[in-house]
């Protein structure tokens, strides 16, 4: 099958519909998922403004391959605990959502070229639930994820937003989730933004802004800085994804821009209408 017969197909059985914006969340801690923040008060807001999509696909740092891009196409996606040495109550959350094998497989075949695979072992994981569950809190909008391939490097992270961007147009919400700034290893818990933190969040914004996304897909530009950033860039990739998707028409407005625990930027955005 031909991308444009899965173009035709996803068109045929998704109605068109009013373009649907684009979501990255910087997720930050997963306690932010029980306790009242500035970051989950916010994704709830958010949640109550954004339309309702008829599916969500989500990019999250936390699903990482290596040589191929995989897509969830089980039909009850299981919530995935992938942290360690946190409250019990964190791990008796459930995020009971449906997937949606058929709009998943469609979109493995648009992945063809990336060396997209189908998977049904996967699920929710933290990167995603601890954000859809503010977002959607009644668990009732399909969603599903698509993975990460580490083995590529960031460019590869906007060409596959660019061939994702057609499903806005049919009613589905592309959600990134990881974060602007990720260094586990410079956190100060409660003290003062790292400077190297501080200052890739504003060159990220900037550029952003700008739409010149080749720029912070390009590590000899980002040099040191993306490094010291980015140990591992897995929590940067989501936010290129998301940026691959947008084009010239999208407004961008920026949300919960802090940066907390010294090295983790909670820079989110969205672009829409």
């Amino acid at each position: 099958m031909t991308i444009a017969t899965d173009l035709q197909n996803l068109r045929d059985r998704l109605a068109p519909s009013d373009r649907m914006p684009l979501v990255f969340l910087g997720h930050g801690s997963p306690m932010n998922a029980l306790e009242d923040t500035q970051f989950s008060r916010a994704w709830t807001e958010l949640g109550q403004s954004l339309p309702r999509p008829k599916a969500i696909l989500v990019v999250s740092a936390h699903w990482m391959t290596q040589g191929t891009t995989l897509v969830d196409v089980s039909k009850m996606p299981r919530t995935i605990h992938d942290f360690y040495g946190f409250p019990q109550a964190l791990y008796d959350q459930q995020y009971a959502a449906e997937g949606d094998p058929e709009l998943a497989r469609t979109v493995a075949s648009l992945l063809a070229s990336h060396h997209a695979e189908e998977d049904d072992t996967w699920g929710l994981d933290h990167g995603a639930w601890t954000v859809l569950k503010f977002l959607y809190p009644d668990a009732d909008v399909p969603v599903f994820q698509v993975s990460i391939d580490m083995g590529r490097d960031l460019d590869h992270q906007l060409e596959i937003g660019r061939t994702l961007s057609e499903l806005r147009d049919r009613g589905v919400l592309i959600l990134g989730s990881g974060n602007v700034v990720h260094n586990l290893r410079a956190m100060r818990p409660g003290g003062a933004p790292q400077d190297f933190a501080t200052e890739f969040d504003t060159l990220f914004k900037d550029k952003l802004e700008d739409r010149d996304l080749a720029h912070l897909a390009d590590r000899n530009k980002l040099g040191s800085l993306l490094t010291m950033a980015h140990p591992s860039v897995d929590h940067y990739m989501p936010a290129l994804t998301i940026a691959g998707a947008s084009d010239d028409k999208d407004k961008l407005t920026f949300m919960t821009d802090a940066i907390d625990l010294g090295s983790v930027s909670m820079r989110s955005f969205v672009f829409h209408a």
